[in-house]
């Protein structure tokens, strides 16, 4: 049987009559309602049933009114079932006292119709908003491990296994890292799960890709602009920095990122703080920088292409990403992911792919890494038919 549509109420007073009449009254507005004559009982009832609501006399035997509202608190009964105190003997002390260990309302008895209706009202409403954050909550929860599924580094050679110790390792450290490898190899995921293992995780992550930004606008995304700092600066502009306040900046291929910019960089680790372009207003930042390039840094610093000093802060760690061709014995746990995930793009069953198939793609010499494998495995799905053979791998991938 489906849940009830009905809100749920339960009514605990030791006295037959009230409980009688109040259950009639609340019946008649539509509620269902339940009953107890003790606190013992309602405790009993609260942990096996969902209510939302309970109205709850203050002076009972065995258990008061009061010691029911705290075990309730105690039992984590009341993140479900909000408490309406009632009492005879209502006075300013009590119903504050209540209050304080967790009650929605205290109402005087015997309770006022429109009062009592009112306060059941509101008191449904915040237990309907309580378990719809509770939803929202979980929610999130489950979106979350979906993204981090897909975001998985997934590989289970020396190498991967090797990156993937260094990253648990360095990720819940503030430490910054420089990640290094081939284009397509992965390193964008490395930073993400550098971010995620962190304890900035709930905070942004924010990746500026500095080999597609024109040198002369670098400075703008980076640290930001005020209205008026150049030609078509039209209003200000919040840069990267900033927007990562208390989380991580990645900057991406910042090999091509230009000196100038590379100095304001610089300052920002050295001082914690950036001052927008058009502006000498200094703005305090907190974030952890990972960088990642594909290019040989050492080599651009003799070249004067690239500042030692700022090589030297942003790589306290080095985290080196394997190129697929050093990982081939990963390329069947990468497919089966892949095809995994097209497939629920595409809203499609997962597809097969035979032996044969597989040990096709491992003779290929992956110079675009894992970014061409997956287009490859794509295009495998879309043209092949029930299973992907062998055959459709010499066919539709000509390499």
């Amino acid at each position: 049987m489906g849940k009830s549509n009905k809100s749920k109420i339960i009514i605990i007073d030791d006295d037959r009559t009230i409980r009688s009449t109040l259950k009639e009254i609340l019946e008649f507005e539509d509620y269902e309602v339940g009953e107890a004559k003790d606190g013992e009982e309602a405790l009993e009832k609260l942990i096996v049933s969902d209510y939302d609501l309970a109205l709850c006399d203050v002076k009972m035997p065995k258990m008061n009114g009061i010691e029911v509202l705290e075990k309730a608190k105690e039992m984590q009964i009341l993140r479900k079932t909000q408490f309406i105190m009632i009492s005879a003997h209502a006075n300013i002390d009590m119903a504050v006292d209540a209050t304080k260990k967790g009650a929605f309302d205290f109402i005087s008895k015997p309770p006022e119709l429109n009062r009592l209706l009112l306060a059941v009202r509101n008191g449904l409403d915040k237990s309907k908003l309580v378990e719809e954050n509770e939803d929202l909550v979980k929610e999130v929860k489950e979106i979350k491990v979906k993204i981090n599924k897909q975001h998985d580094i997934v590989g289970e050679s020396k190498a991967v296994n090797h990156m993937k110790d260094t990253i648990n390792k360095v990720a819940p450290t503030d430490a910054r890292v420089m990640i290094l490898g081939p284009n397509g190899a992965g390193k964008e995921l490395v930073a993400r799960w550098i971010h995620g293992k962190s304890s900035r995780s709930e905070q942004a992550f924010v990746e500026v890709n500095c080999a597609a930004i024109p040198s002369e606008l670098i400075e703008s995304e980076l640290f930001g602009h005020e209205k008026g700092a150049f030609t078509s600066a039209h209003k200000q502009r919040i840069g990267k920095f900033e927007q990562a306040n208390g989380g991580t900046l990645f900057l991406d291929e910042i090999g091509d990122m230009s000196l100038s910019a590379q100095a304001k960089v610089l300052r920002a680790l050295q001082e914690h703080k950036i001052t927008r372009v058009g502006s000498d207003k200094d703005i305090k930042v907190d974030v952890r920088v990972v960088a990642a390039t594909n290019k040989d840094l050492k080599q651009m610093i003799a070249e004067n292409k690239f500042r030692e000093d700022l090589y030297h802060r942003l790589s306290v760690m080095v985290i080196k990403v394997p190129a697929l061709n050093d990982r081939k014995e990963d390329i069947p746990l990468l497919v089966d992911k892949f095809l995994t995930d097209l497939g629920g793009e595409y809203g499609k069953p997962k597809k097969k792919i035979t032996a044969e198939a597989i040990e096709q793609l491992k003779q290929h010499d992956w110079t675009g890494n894992i970014r061409e494998l997956r287009n490859v495995v794509e295009r495998l799905m879309i043209m092949s038919g029930e299973e992907i053979t062998a055959s459709d791998v010499k066919t539709y991938c000509v390499f």
